[in-house]
């Protein structure tokens, strides 16, 4: 039985407001998902459009718009997964890539693994020709360190790690004036076979070590996608989704036979809760049925099932 397909896909949760261009680009990126759908094409294809059209317009957290870590060094998380086969691929710490999440598809279609990392991932895009990203230059990277906060606005756990890297590094501050506004990208998708897809792709959060890495590449955390329950992309503090493995746990909740809304509030609750988290989701059910829930002030996300024009804003329910 042919489906009708819809996909969703986020900027990113937090405080800031949506801005004019982020929401067209947003706009954007769900009308080139769809159109895929609509002509046929598998889930997966239209996830990794999607996010594309995100990655590279340096609006987001991901792609050419990553953040810098610490180091100065531009290093990139990304995941997808399908629900008919449960297959999955994911790329972590990712240099010099355009475009990660078509690296993540790579390991997914072009080998037998889930997960590449560091420099071996970075290798693995240049064998298959991936487009490459310049590397940031000695200006991105004085930008990068004076747009990190004070340290009167730093959280404890913040100037610990800063002071740690201070250590590390010999250095003797970092910090500068206001924080970063781009946020993480992800989408879900049900093509008109019945097969739901998930993805995200990031650069991680500010003040970060070098080496850490999030919920994004990580199946079960970032995201998930079954066909027996539906498929979920996450963003916000990776830390607090990776304890509560928040999208297999939405995706679990989704099979047991709740609605995507009550799923999803249900789990963020539980992080909220227990880890004290804050986090957005996008919560497809097999069915066609969805939600984007968020507890934190903001999610900026849309979406659109080929009806009038892509829904975009930057508050759900």
């Amino acid at each position: 039985m042919t489906k009708h397909p819809l996909i969703l896909a986020h900027g990113g949760a937090g405080v800031r407001a949506m801005t004019r261009t982020q929401r067209a680009c947003l706009a954007e990126a769900l009308a080139a998902g769809y159109k895929l759908l609509h002509h046929g094409s598998p889930a997966l294809d239209a996830i990794e459009t999607t996010i594309k059209v995100l990655e590279a317009s340096g609006l987001f957290n991901a792609g050419v718009g990553a953040r810098l870590q610490l180091d100065g060094t531009r290093r990139m998380d990304a995941s997808m997964m399908e629900g008919r086969e449960l297959r999955a691929g994911a790329v972590a710490g990712i240099e010099q890539v355009r475009h990660p999440i078509a690296a993540a598809r790579l390991v997914m279609d072009k080998t037998a693994h889930v997960l590449l990392v560091g420099a071996q991932a970075t290798a693995f895009a240049r064998h298959f020709k991936l487009d490459c990203q310049k590397q940031p230059t000695p200006a991105q990277r004085r930008a990068a360190i004076k747009a990190l906060p004070h340290r009167d606005r730093l959280t404890v756990a913040q100037r610990h790690t800063l002071r740690l890297f201070e250590r590390m590094e010999g250095r003797r501050t970092l910090t500068g004036e206001a924080g970063e506004a781009r946020e993480t990208v992800g989408a879900v998708a049900l093509d008109q076979e019945g097969t739901v897809a998930a993805g995200a792709s990031t650069g991680g959060i500010a003040l970060m070590l070098p080496g850490r890495v999030g919920d994004t590449p990580l199946i079960g955390c970032g995201i998930y996608a079954d066909n027996e329950a539906g498929a979920v992309s996450m963003t916000g503090l990776g830390e607090s989704i990776i304890r509560i493995a928040v999208a297999k746990e939405i995706a679990d909740c989704l099979a047991a036979g709740a609605g995507p809304a009550s799923a999803a509030r249900l789990v963020l609750a539980k992080v909220a809760r227990r880890v004290a988290g804050a986090a957005g989701a996008l919560v497809l059910a097999r069915n066609g049925r969805f939600a984007i829930t968020h507890n934190t002030p903001r999610i900026v996300a849309g979406y659109w099932d080929g009806t009038g024009k892509p829904v975009v804003r930057d508050k759900f329910k």
